[in-house]
């Protein structure tokens, strides 16, 4: 066995000085394994490929194994000599013969997947230090069409390309293997007093209608200009950070067991503005006064204290405009590396940048790209959406799916649509004049039965109901809040 551990494909002694991280004795063993019992080839193929061995004699005998494999024929040195007879590498090493030796050497079956592991883990290595070697080169090279800041987004998309390969493939998974996890969700929601299988909002009857915001789901929060989307979905994610406490998942794993850690893409406002309603909304003071500096003493304490006890929310702000799709996945990716992310806003989605020249094309490319990061990241993405202006042309000003702006691609990527929509906006501009006293009582009416009142319609649920929640809205603090019910008393709703 010694013997087989020192030869190469060249058939010369391997150099101990070879900088290169790799295993022939590993590979050589765990072939053999294969080649005197198939079975073992299942265990290892879905973290393991012909491009994962180091000497490319090796890769060609497990390649050509795959293919005999997967064709439900026997793989082994006397079967696969036929395929193998003109391999000038084989030959060198002995032909039929290293075959032999080969499976002569094999391990025993339990320990495959630890070499299966070692193997690819080594080729890891070998591919870090590839792309160590091209990230130089480039970063060398001078040129007008390669930017620097292009570069680092594609560094890290290979980056994270490499940490994600070896991972085990689902595949086929046993019915029972799906009922147990359907009930460990289940019971998940159960132990919260029947309310969430997801993240809470902090908003009780929009988590009921949606049971809270669930992992790898595309969420799209449209309406039109003025309805308060960006004021809700700032809401929800400091209702989500602010209830963030880290522990033990029932998985064993650390994480978030209460809210979550966010990440808001702020393409529209800065951070700064951004941050200002989050503090008006957390001390009650109007955001017009705190961008005027317009404050009492009490209120100007307040707006102090809110900000010192938000300084420990984990609520990251990236306000880039005009982000490519590629860089906002990326940013993504480094930001659940280094701080954790349990939950992604987008505000808003038509701001993004995509590469197809047509407009429908670019609006379906971001759409599918902020659903593959749900997926891909294992987190809910909440995208906000423009609504077109066919609304306004309209008698009822309530939203619908088909009002979604420039691509059908939304409707259909997305796992939930809602329509922000408040009515006393509108009713608002339909003043009469003072001198039309019956229709100026009547509008006062109508304004006073939807004042502090909105509307979050659900259009789309691919997992639950559509309908309607009602919300209460402070505008002079733009807040959204549990709307009280008139058989509801005072203690029974929460702010």
């Amino acid at each position: 066995m010694n013997e087989i551990a020192t030869i190469n494909a060249t058939g010369t002694e391997a150099a101990d000085t070879d900088p290169m991280p790799h295993s022939i004795e590993a590979e050589q063993q765990l072939l053999g394994a294969i080649l005197t019992n198939n079975d073992i080839f299942d265990r290892v193929n879905a973290i393991l490929k012909p491009a994962h061995f180091y000497d490319p004699v090796h890769a060609r005998i497990y390649e050509v194994a795959a293919a005999r494999i997967a064709k439900n024929n026997l793989a082994s040195p006397v079967t696969l000599k036929a395929f193998l007879e003109d391999d000038e590498g084989l030959r060198e090493l002995g032909g039929a013969a290293y075959l032999a030796r080969l499976a002569g050497a094999a391990i025993s079956s339990f320990a495959a997947r630890d070499y299966a592991q070692m193997i690819h883990d080594m080729a890891v290595r070998r591919e870090l230090i590839g792309l160590g070697n091209d990230i130089a080169s480039k970063a060398k090279k001078v040129e007008v069409t390669s930017e620097p800041r292009e570069q680092i987004v594609e560094a890290e998309q290979a980056l994270y390309k490499l940490s994600e390969q070896g991972q085990t493939e689902r595949g086929f998974v046993s019915f029972l293997k799906a009922v147990t996890e359907a009930v460990n969700s289940a019971n998940a929601a159960y132990q919260r007093d029947g309310g969430l299988a997801g993240i809470s909002t902090g908003l009780v009857d929009l988590d009921k209608k949606l049971g809270g915001l669930h992992p790898s789901d595309l969420l799209i929060l449209a309406g039109r200009p003025s309805m308060g989307k960006t004021s809700l979905a700032t809401n929800i994610a400091f209702n989500v950070a602010k209830a963030y406490r880290k522990g033990e998942k029932p998985d064993g794993s650390i994480g978030a067991i209460e809210g979550g850690v966010v990440g808001f893409y702020s393409l529209e406002m800065s951070a700064e503005q951004l941050a200002a309603r989050i503090l008006s909304e957390a001390s009650e003071v109007p955001s017009e006064q705190i961008r005027r500096g317009d404050m009492t003493e009490q209120e100007f304490r307040r707006f102090v204290e809110a900000a010192k006890a938000l300084e420990a929310c984990p609520l990251y702000i990236d306000d880039t405009p005009a982000l490519p799709i590629a860089q906002l996945a990326a940013r993504a990716r480094r930001l659940k590396r280094t701080h954790g992310l349990d939950l992604l806003i987008v505000d808003y989605l038509q701001l993004c940048r995509g590469t197809a020249q047509n407009r429908v094309q670019e609006i379906g490319e971001i759409s599918m790209g902020l659903k593959a990061i749900a997926k891909e990241l294992n987190i809910p993405v909440v995208a906000l959406s423009q609504l077109s202006r066919t609304v306004e042309s309209r008698d009822d000003k309530r939203p619908q799916l088909s009002d979604l702006r420039e691509s059908g691609s939304i409707e259909q990527d997305a796992d939930v649509v809602m329509f922000v929509f408040r009515e006393e906006y509108y009713v608002e501009r339909e003043k009469p004049s003072d001198d039309r006293l019956e229709e100026m009582a009547a509008w006062q009416e109508r304004m006073e039965r939807l004042h502090g009142k909105a509307e979050v319609v659900v259009g789309k649920q691919r997992h639950g109901p559509i309908g309607t929640i009602e919300l209460s809205f402070e505008g002079r603090f733009t807040r959204f809040g549990n709307l009280v019910k008139p058989w509801q008393q005072d203690g029974d709703a929460e702010f």
